[in-house]
């Protein structure tokens, strides 16, 4: 064994490897994500979960129950003063998290020791983000309302709380997990599979040489991108079906919504990611580069959209990433129509930002394949 020329193919592999600058970047890019991302934006116990107030009694009973869910610090109060039909509608788009309310009696029955009724509605799709709230809400009790139980009301204090505490689990009442995952892998599929196939659709073009004969005919640039796109929408309905056959046959999730809407959706988040394929394909020099773009892309979407951990429990600056991002609004949509059978109108808040997205990267993909034909 010569230890020269072991170093010789080292330092020649060392070089190979520093060449690559795209390679290397996505070797120290990729930990440094990873670190991050479960460092700082990965969150198990959400706070500050938004919550609307229905107050027909607005005694000062009613008020202490409200302050004490926000001293709680799992509670923040977004909306108050709303009917129940305004905040149902909230919660039935995703814009809050909670539903309290105190009917209007509530303080005259406590005085009486009937034991009102506190509803508090949530919304359930995602059990992991609610759970750890309403641990906390059903111990409140007595100590929500200790500067009012004084003098007479003393007696309240000891033992059960002076109110019965009624809890809707909205959506998922079960609780069960399979109804927030099952749907949650349409988006993570469809977002690996769409942006690794297209990905690769170019690159592979230009390793087996039959980019120039491409070239060489009278397609423009717009007719080859939406031709090599369109069968990988077909697959993706493919993958769809399965997956929902899946989903109905195996894991009986619900379907509350529209299949034709959802069916109609699908297809805009697909064409979103595929332009993201398109445009990796056009950056890549290899598969390999092509692979790794992919993985660049899908992790953070994974991540930070809400399928493996709860969106609201992450940092603002995080939220904010994955806003930008297709699944996390995809995410909502599919969840909102299987689960709680939302319409056209309720989904628009997280149509347009796909829609927005798929202009985008359809404008960067077309003008990067303009530029490899040059």
């Amino acid at each position: 064994m010569s230890w020269a020329r072991m170093a010789a193919i080292f330092i020649k592999e060392l070089q190979q490897m520093l060449r690559d600058k795209m390679t290397f970047a996505m070797a120290v890019g990729v930990p440094i994500m990873q670190l991050v991302l479960f460092g700082y934006a990965i969150n198990m116990d959400p706070k500050g979960l938004p919550t609307a107030v229905v107050a027909q009694d607005q005694s000062d009973v009613g008020r202490s129950l409200v302050a004490a869910m926000q001293n709680s610090g799992y509670f923040r109060l977004d909306a108050s003063g709303i009917s129940e039909s305004e905040a149902d509608l909230m919660l039935a788009r995703g814009e809050i998290q909670f539903i309290v309310v105190i009917p209007g009696d509530f303080k005259r029955r406590l005085v009486r020791g009937e034991k009102p009724v506190l509803l508090v509605a949530a919304d359930a799709t995602d059990p992991s983000a609610a759970g750890n709230a309403l641990a906390a809400l059903a111990q409140l009790g007595v100590a929500g309302l200790k500067r009012e139980l004084t003098g007479p009301l003393a007696q309240l204090r000891p033992g059960d709380p002076p109110f019965e505490l009624r809890l809707q689990r909205r959506y998922n009442p079960e609780g069960l997990t399979r109804y927030n995952i099952v749907p949650g892998l349409i988006g993570t599929i469809l977002t690996m599979t769409m942006v690794m196939l297209t990905s690769l659709a170019m690159t592979r073009e230009r390793e087996r040489g039959t980019m120039e004969n491409l070239l060489a005919t009278p397609v423009r640039p717009f007719e080859v991108m939406v031709g090599k796109i369109l069968p990988y929408v077909l697959i993706g309905y493919i993958q769809l079906g399965v997956i929902m056959s899946a989903a109905w046959v195996l894991f009986e999730v619900p379907m509350l919504g529209s299949l034709p809407l959802l069916l109609g959706l699908i297809g805009i988040f697909m064409l979103a990611n595929l332009g993201v394929g398109f445009t990796f394909s056009t950056l890549a020099k290899n598969q390999l580069q092509a692979m790794q773009m992919t993985f660049f892309f899908f992790l953070p979407s994974m991540l930070l959209s809400g399928f493996m951990f709860p969106f609201r429990g992450m940092p603002d600056w995080a939220q904010r990433l994955g806003e930008a991002l297709p699944l996390t609004h995809f995410l909502r949509i599919v969840r909102g129509i299987l689960l709680k059978g939302n319409d056209a109108a309720t989904l628009w808040p997280e149509v347009w930002p796909m829609l927005i997205f798929l202009l985008v990267a359809g404008a960067v993909a077309l003008r990067r394949y303009r530029l490899t034909l040059d």
